[in-house]
């Protein structure tokens, strides 16, 4: 069962990446890259560790041809992301990282933003088929600004548009790409996930949200001001 957490001291904010912290959809994503890569007969090889906090259209260009056109680069993008959705739909609810719906409910009356460099079709998928949208203010993903994770876009732009300093985000990821992109907005990083151990240059480590970890770690915290 969740541990009661205090509520989010005021000044704070909290800013979840959507893939691997609030769906466990990395399975999936790999399955639906290796099956559309299969279907135009190429060989999908180290696809996971290729495809981990990027976007769509460096996948596309990496593993089917730098020469695509625009067009021919989104409607790859599309197609993979058509495919995810359709393995992934009956499967959603099994698929939420443990305690998140709980977690989200539990720090209502907070700042909470999504920033994601996930497919705006796919953050329509997981919120709206998972029942979570009502539970954050903002939402931004990687098309809304001009560079994508690794660069700090996405959290700045969600900070500014819940009104708080990034210094005073808290936020939550999973892969390297997205921690950089955290560290470079000057947020505070919770990693997520079975890996999270592993992961480097994160404040606190947690395997999901029902981690007792969280809670104390939490009740720490105090916003910054000034300069």
């Amino acid at each position: 069962m969740i541990q009661p957490l205090s509520p989010i001291t005021p000044g704070l904010a909290l800013i979840f990446d959507l893939d691997g912290v609030v769906i466990d959809s990395m399975p999936m994503h790999l399955a639906a890259w290796e099956s559309y890569l299969e279907s135009l007969g190429v060989q999908a090889v180290d696809v996971g560790p290729r495809m981990h906090g990027r976007r769509n259209d460096d996948i596309v260009l990496e593993f089917i041809g730098g020469d695509l056109s625009p067009n021919q680069i989104f409607e790859h993008g599309a197609a993979k992301e058509a495919l995810f959705r359709d393995m992934m739909r009956p499967h959603i609810q099994l698929h939420l990282v443990p305690g998140i719906a709980a977690f989200l409910d539990q720090c209502k009356g907070s700042p909470i933003g999504l920033a994601t460099n996930a497919e705006p079709a796919n953050v329509d998928f997981v919120l709206d088929g998972a029942g979570l949208r009502n539970a954050f203010n903002v939402i931004v993903d990687g098309h809304q600004v001009k560079r994508p994770k690794p660069f700090p876009d996405v959290y700045l732009r969600a900070a500014a548009l819940l009104g708080v300093d990034p210094r005073n985000s808290i936020v939550f990821e999973d892969s390297p790409t997205g921690i950089a992109a955290a560290r470079a907005a000057g947020a505070i990083v919770a990693g997520v996930g079975s890996a999270a151990g592993q992961l480097t240059d994160v404040d606190v480590a947690i395997r999901d949200f029902f981690d007792p970890a969280l809670g104390r770690w939490l009740q720490t915290l105090q916003p910054v001001s000034g300069t």
